[in-house]
């Protein structure tokens, strides 16, 4: 199991959440602030089976593709090992 922590930009992560949501993945939005991508941002926590990670970072990628007027990145993500999930 893998969590990856997405820190999107603000313009797009109603866009992001729904696309993983409508492909099956299960999304959290986290409170977030700083300027950590220098503008509005949130984060987005997404649970994915080993097998799916290449397929749920295709879909953050196939949305955010560098377009030539945006200087700056639209999402940074990490990927981290999830020993556990559990559901109460």
């Amino acid at each position: 199991m893998k969590i990856i922590l997405a820190v999107v930009r603000a313009d797009l992560v109603d866009t992001i959440s729904t696309t993983l949501v409508d492909n099956g993945y299960h999304v959290t939005r986290l409170a977030s602030s700083g300027g950590f991508l220098r503008r509005g941002n949130a984060t987005l926590m997404c649970g994915v089976p080993d097998g799916e990670l290449e397929g749920a970072l295709a879909t953050i990628r196939s949305i955010c593709n560098p377009r030539p007027e945006d200087e700056e990145h639209c999402v940074t993500m990490f990927v981290l090992r999830a020993s556990d999930f559990l559901q109460i």
